[in-house]
């Protein structure tokens, strides 16, 4: 049952996610993973953590073409909701509660803070995906691919990137940031020095 669910899951979002390494079903497949992990040391439900994770970005399509700007975290959790009743998969009130909790509360700009398990791992792991060497690449992808030079990389690793470590929420994940901080504090330092 819950491999047929996760089977319309996936598709769906991979059906309604870019292709590319940046925010596209790379990432969420990162994302998940990671999720997975944590949630298995954490004893979460994974069940629910699978779907908000799988899911999590799939209203950034839309957040891109739509003119009021509503945070894609916002996008992702209306068209989930839409999308679960839509194909009645059964799932509690509370389930269905918490993955639309968790996938509003994982973005960085949306400043909401997680309140379940779930969502504070789904939200450490979105934010971990933006740490390390992967980060890295990211970081520079995004800034390259909105017209920006090395000044916008260094300007997006200052504004956003160096302080991703300080809004983790679990233990667990500081360690991991903590390892894969140091990759972006390095190239950060080597750039300014070069520059």
């Amino acid at each position: 049952m819950n491999e047929d669910l996760l089977e319309k899951v996936e598709n769906f979002a991979f059906n309604n996610s870019d292709i590319d390494d940046i925010h596209g079903f790379n990432h969420v497949k990162r994302v998940y993973n990671l999720c997975i992990d944590l949630g298995k040391n954490l004893n979460a439900n994974l069940l629910t953590l699978k779907i908000s994770a799988l899911l999590h970005d799939i209203g950034r399509k839309k957040e891109n073409i739509k003119e009021d700007k509503t945070n894609h975290a916002i996008i992702s959790a209306k068209m989930t909701e839409e999308f679960l009743k839509m194909y009645n998969i059964s799932l509690t009130e509370i389930d269905l509660d918490n993955i639309i909790h968790c996938i509003i509360t994982h973005s960085f700009s949306n400043k909401i803070k997680p309140k379940t398990i779930e969502a504070k791992i789904l939200s450490d792991a979105d934010k971990l995906d933006a740490i390390g060497a992967i980060g890295l690449y990211r970081t520079i992808a995004f800034t390259t691919l909105k017209e920006g030079g090395i000044n916008k990389v260094i300007e997006h690793i200052e504004n956003k990137i160096i302080k991703l470590k300080d809004q983790l929420y679990l233990d667990i994940s500081k360690k991991i940031a903590k390892k894969r901080q140091k990759i972006i504090i390095q190239f950060y330092n080597e750039i300014k020095s070069e520059k």
